[in-house]
């Protein structure tokens, strides 16, 4: 660690201000055809839990879903300091584990996915429609941590991930492009975040 990096992580301990619980990280397909990428990405889930944040969600954004078998590929093979549950276009199954990667799974289709099985259950009498509130949509979600911070390294356009979730999260925007992203520019993420007055909305 370089002494910049040893500067801004001694900053972010002695703060007295909490680092984010969760944190979201927005990468396209494109971004890990990147030589190193998943070094990168190794490295970034590493500096994650060093600074104590509990889970880590991962998005990776794809234009042609025929890549994801082979991005599914890669990313199970990835070095991670915690178990992983990676998720895809079609899946329902809660994502359950400190580190959460979606492979082309938008937050409209998880949303709509999730709307579809509570009309069914609806219509087929297992649910009181007037019993549907927030709680009960939040439990069909496969994600279903809201994160505290999105990161969105190379560009300031958000995908569809997480539209549900991640509705009171802070957003953090670099123009470092993933290829370039080192220690100091995550650790700048996380002072930003604790340097913000939260509002949830207010």
């Amino acid at each position: 660690m370089g002494l910049y990096d040893r500067y801004l992580a001694a900053r972010i301990r002695l703060s007295g201000e909490d680092v984010p619980g969760r944190i979201a990280l927005v990468t396209t397909e494109h971004d890990l055809l990147e030589q190193g990428a998943y070094d990168t990405l190794s490295s970034f889930l590493r500096w994650a839990f060093e600074v104590g944040i509990e889970e880590v969600l991962i998005y990776v954004s794809v234009l042609d879903e025929a890549v994801v078998p082979t991005l599914r590929t890669a990313l199970s093979g990835l070095e991670t300091p915690r178990p992983v549950a990676i998720r895809e276009p079609g899946a329902e199954l809660v994502a359950d584990a400190p580190v959460q990667v979606s492979i082309g799974l938008g937050g409209r289709q998880e949303f709509a996915s999730a709307v579809q099985r509570i009309a069914a259950d609806a219509a087929e009498g297992r649910l009181d429609p007037d019993e549907i509130d927030e709680s009960e949509i939040e439990r069909r979600l496969v994600f279903q941590s809201p994160p505290d911070l999105v990161i969105k390294t190379g560009a300031e356009r958000l995908s569809d991930f997480l539209i549900w979730q991640s509705v009171y999260s802070e957003l953090y925007f670099t123009d470092v492009n993933w290829r370039d992203f080192r220690r100091r520019d995550f650790l700048r993420a996380v002072r930003d975040f604790q340097e913000r007055k939260r509002r949830f909305g207010r």
